[in-house]
């Protein structure tokens, strides 16, 4: 009996171990990535080690009843508290400077990009000049569209005032030029970030010092003047109204700015660790 029971249960470990190896293991190892993945808002990818906003941030202003409402895209967030939000479908904040994005980010409990984040988040998986690719693709991206300023305020620069042009509430508004969040479908890293290149430019959390030229490549005349720029804020991707100026699609930086600067072209997204 002892000896027909032993090989009752040889037989049910024969069985056992050819359906493991045939089915293969139930659950596949957790990769450290996939634990990351889970801890990411809804909103936001995992993509370049961190959590990061899917879309370009509007804000939202918290009424003195503690209540959120967006603010309008177009207009000067002076005072007041201020929320950013990652939503698909709707325009994003520009008129913004460092400072104030930074503050925004905060207060949804996330803080800017890192450059080096950002930079890397852009190029993806693939290691890409954009978003989408290795090669620009015309129309994938919200970029090379007319100039605005030019359009509105004349064709002489000398005559456009920081405040009543640059700052101009018109030039968010006005259609065919700053898209909603996401509306550039083919705009899009692997991993669901959008519109990283062109729409707006997105300030970063880095001021400029000596080490950013190793942190992303820079053109010639840009790497020039980082001694001049040294302290000031940095904003990346270009907007509608570009293409290369400053580098290609990733590698798009402006650095010439402080902190406290605003215009039309200026928004941002968020990040935060996973």
């Amino acid at each position: 009996m002892a000896r027909s029971k032993s090989r009752w249960l040889s037989a049910v470990l024969l069985v056992g171990s050819a359906l493991v190896l045939a089915l293969g293991p139930v659950a596949r190892p957790v990769r450290a990535s996939d634990g990351a993945r889970s801890l990411c808002p809804l909103e936001m990818a995992f993509t370049a080690g961190v959590c990061m906003d899917r879309y370009e941030a509007r804000l939202l202003e918290r009424g003195t009843d503690g209540a959120l409402s967006p603010f309008p895209h177009f207009e000067r967030p002076k005072q007041g508290v201020f929320v950013a939000e990652s939503r698909a479908g709707v325009r994003p904040q520009g008129y913004i400077s460092q400072i104030e994005a930074a503050s925004a980010c905060q207060n949804a409990g996330k803080r800017l990009c890192s450059l080096s984040e950002w930079y890397r988040a852009c190029r993806g998986e693939r290691d890409a000049r954009y978003p989408y690719g290795a090669e620009y693709v015309r129309g994938r991206c919200n970029v090379g569209k007319p100039h605005l300023l030019s359009l509105l305020h004349g064709s002489e620069p000398r005559a456009w005032s920081y405040e009543g042009a640059f700052n101009d509430p018109e030039l968010d508004r006005r259609a065919g030029f700053l898209a909603e969040t996401g509306a550039y479908s083919g705009c899009v890293t692997n991993a669901g970030v959008f519109d990283l290149v062109g729409n707006l430019h997105e300030w970063v959390a880095d001021r400029v010092d000596a080490s950013i030229e190793k942190k992303l490549p820079l053109q010639a005349g840009i790497r020039a003047r980082i001694g001049r720029n040294l302290g000031k804020g940095v904003f990346m991707g270009g907007f509608f109204g570009t293409t290369n100026e400053h580098g290609s699609g990733c590698e798009f930086v402006t650095m010439a700015h402080e902190r406290s600067y605003h215009d039309y072209s200026t928004g941002f997204r968020c990040c935060k660790d996973p």
